[in-house]
């Protein structure tokens, strides 16, 4: 949660829109997940120059497998020549690259990329950029409990110590601060099976802007509206209190 709470400290996004965008201008899908990158390399420099802590963006997700086979190499093909040619932005913008979701199922030659941006970026002070990869918000979940359930089993954590904090403990996000704002492109009033437990208290925003045309005054817009909202995380404020 944000110090100041006019501004969040982390921002999460749906990034949403980019075959719409495509199928609109007559071109292929996959120029729309191109244009799209070039939309989160804006955002990202963009949200660290604000000083926003945390980014995390829905990059792939675990459904996302059922698409055509063709369209997934060029994701990861994509994927991985992202994070080889963004090395010099995170690097100038002194960002740390993080990745949650199931990451050892995605091809080695993209994991590979993945170590190095991130073990290049570990030290880095400015704000975090979380890539979901491979992530579902009821996997993680999932997951979490099979971790806990191991450790009750082998008698390292008891039943009656399980809370909302421990389970929090086990989550891909155990060590992030949960979302303030979450923004969703192309309009869809979705959540998507994103960050289901982080974002218990974020504020939503959602927008008809396909991804590859969100641009950095559509962020503003989002910071201005959530700066307008009063967040009262289930108490009562002024006259009530």
């Amino acid at each position: 949660m944000s110090t100041n709470e006019n501004v969040p400290s982390h921002i999460a996004i749906i990034m949403d829109g980019n075959g719409r965008w495509a199928r609109q201008k007559g071109f292929i899908r996959f120029r729309g997940h191109e244009e799209g990158a070039k939309s989160v390399r804006e955002i990202t420099r963009a949200c660290a120059k604000k000083k926003i802590k945390q980014l995390t963006l829905y990059a792939f997700s675990l459904e996302n497998w059922k698409r055509p086979q063709r369209e997934i190499n060029l994701l990861m093909k994509l994927l991985k020549d992202y994070l080889i040619g963004e090395r010099n932005e995170i690097r100038e913008n002194d960002i740390r690259l993080t990745a949650i979701g199931r990451i050892s199922a995605l091809p080695e030659d993209v994991k590979r990329e993945l170590r190095i941006s991130m073990e290049e970026s570990k030290n880095n002070k400015g704000m975090t950029l979380c890539l979901a990869l491979n992530y579902g918000g009821r996997a993680e979940i999932v997951d979490a409990v099979k971790a806990i359930a191991e450790q009750v089993k082998t008698g390292k954590l008891n039943v009656g110590e399980i809370t909302e904090e421990t389970f929090k403990k086990y989550l891909y996000t155990h060590d992030m601060i949960d979302p303030d704002l979450l923004i969703r492109t192309a309009g869809e009033m979705r959540i998507s099976n994103f960050l289901l437990w982080e974002i218990s208290y974020a504020e939503l925003w959602v927008t008809p802007v396909c991804w590859p045309d969100f641009k950095k005054e559509h962020l503003e817009e989002a910071i201005k509206d959530y700066a307008r909202r009063e967040r009262r995380f289930g108490g009562l404020r002024g006259e009530y209190t």
